[in-house]
């Protein structure tokens, strides 16, 4: 099986999601997510290259969203990010240009469209080669300006899944959110699902539990499992698990292209991240 990155990558601004090397899916077999999870938002960063990376992340405080490392690992500029629910239905949408993709963002750029801008930090044991099972995949944005009017997410408290390992991890359901693409039968020709680039908006699903390790939370993704709804895929990068009212863990990889397998997601509820983020954020 091979490890797919969650990042996505377009090689156009406006007009977003040409394929990059990982297809532009997202929660697969959710339902649009309206205004169930208003602290969950859409994040665009360039890479390094120029690229503009699109991810999903959650408000943890005011001015702080949690996502994934390889998000915002080797990015360069600013972020942008929205809450709105919906982006658009179809090409182009009103994702701003960088000035000089080259350099990112600047919040001159961020100002100019009225959007939201944050500066992005990956843990530092973030490894994009590190085995997924430790490789501290969690990352954060700091606004430039407080999120007004959202209710941050409350992070679970340290060792929270434990609680939950097997077999009590298979009976429980949890719940995922992203925004991405849908995986479902095209309009027209060849009728094999594949990841569809729109419409983009916010989604949300239910996931049974898999595998519970010391870092990573794994989750059955296939929507045809009576137990849940579907999964996540590369579109919801960085995007939350919740449980019990608790965020506990953000997308972090899956296994095939059209996203109806195992989810691997970062935990939150441990050590390792929770006091990196103390020491990052205050």
């Amino acid at each position: 099986m091979r490890l797919l990155s969650r990042a996505l990558a377009a090689t156009a601004v406006l007009v977003l999601l040409a394929a990059g090397a990982s297809p532009a899916t997202a929660v697969t077999g959710g339902e649009p997510d309206a205004d169930d999870h208003p602290g969950v938002a859409l994040v665009f960063t360039y890479g390094g290259t120029g690229a503009l990376q699109r991810c999903s992340a959650t408000l943890i405080s005011p001015t702080v969203l949690l996502t994934a490392a390889h998000c915002v690992s080797g990015t360069v500029g600013k972020s942008f990010v929205t809450f709105d629910p919906v982006i658009g239905n179809a090409p182009p949408v009103a994702i701003p240009h960088a000035t000089d993709p080259a350099v990112g963002y600047t919040g001159a750029d961020l100002a100019a469209a009225g959007a939201l801008s944050g500066s992005s930090t990956a843990h530092p044991d973030y490894s994009g080669a590190a085995p997924v099972t430790d490789r501290a995949d969690v990352g954060v944005i700091v606004l430039d300006a407080p999120a007004a009017n959202i209710a941050p997410a409350e992070l679970a408290p340290v060792g929270y899944l434990d609680q939950y390992r097997a077999p009590l991890l298979n009976r429980t359901i949890f719940e995922v959110v992203g925004y991405g693409t849908e995986v479902r039968k095209p309009d027209a020709g060849p009728q094999k699902p594949e990841p569809m680039n729109f419409p983009l908006l916010r989604r949300s699903t239910t996931s049974p539990g898999q595998k519970l390790g010391e870092q990573v939370l794994q989750l059955q993704g296939n929507p045809n499992d009576p137990r849940g709804g579907g999964g996540t895929c590369s579109g919801d990068s960085g995007g939350p698990v919740f449980l019990d009212g608790y965020l506990v863990a953000v997308s972090s990889y899956g296994f095939n292209t059209i996203c109806r397998y195992i989810d691997g997601y970062q935990r939150t509820d441990i050590a390792v991240v929770q006091d990196w983020l103390a020491l990052t954020t205050g």
